[in-house]
């Protein structure tokens, strides 16, 4: 007999719960290796949520029109009720829960572990290499790159470099390096993608640079 409505909602959210304590529970053990409490964790991630919904703008460049096409028209369905139309203007900005708030942690994490700096400057020059290369600007949207490429890479590079400390080596490495190579680098693309607004640190807490960096930090 097929389920009835009611059964079947009672299973998607009985799945989604089970879902969230997963997620929880890695990014717990995530946080865990790299010395956070509970407590100090959860304040973390708060704030990276709170933080996801405010872009800071910093300046303004002129840009090009998307060239017709280019943009999938489902695509830009889903983001046509997010994003301010096109008026050949973009405006770079730095996303707080996804740019401000990862940063800010890799320097604490710079300041209370003992990392050797030729490693940390080697696995940043690393990570950013090849995110620069990986990366392709989107028409329309804004800077794309393989999702797990990152946080692979840094956790792998953390590894062989340093393997007594990896796991913060692998969040430095990764946030600062898909920041550097993905983002920074890349702001000179910034003037064909033709989109409204280009922030650095993307979508917030769930976009490539925070969660680069809690993978990257797991794996390690």
């Amino acid at each position: 007999m097929p389920f009835s409505p009611f059964v079947l909602l009672a299973l998607l959210f009985l799945l989604g719960l089970l879902l969230m304590f997963i997620q929880l529970g890695v990014l717990t053990i995530s946080f865990a290796k790299l010395g956070l409490s509970a407590d100090s964790a959860l304040l973390l991630l708060l704030v990276s949520l709170m933080g996801s919904v405010i872009n800071l703008p910093m300046f303004t460049v002129s840009a090009e029109e998307p060239p017709a096409g280019s943009v999938p028209p489902r695509l830009f369905r889903l983001l046509k009720q997010h994003m301010p139309p096109f008026e050949g203007k973009t405006t770079v900005a730095i996303n707080a829960g996804g740019g401000l708030v990862p940063v800010s942690f890799s320097l604490y994490l710079i300041y209370y572990n003992p990392l050797p700096l030729a490693d940390l400057l080697l696995a940043i020059a690393i990570v950013s290499a090849v995110s620069y290369f990986a990366s392709r600007p989107v028409p329309g949207v804004g800077i794309g790159m393989p999702f797990l490429l990152a946080p692979l890479l840094a956790a792998l590079v953390a590894l062989l470099l340093n393997p007594q400390q990896s796991a913060p080596l692998a969040y430095i490495c990764g946030t600062l390096g898909v920041l550097i190579g993905a983002d920074l680098l890349r702001i000179k693309d910034i003037r064909k993608m033709g989109t409204p607004i280009a922030a650095i640190g993307g979508a917030g807490t769930f976009d490539g640079i925070f969660i680069t960096g809690i993978i990257a930090a797991l794996l390690a």
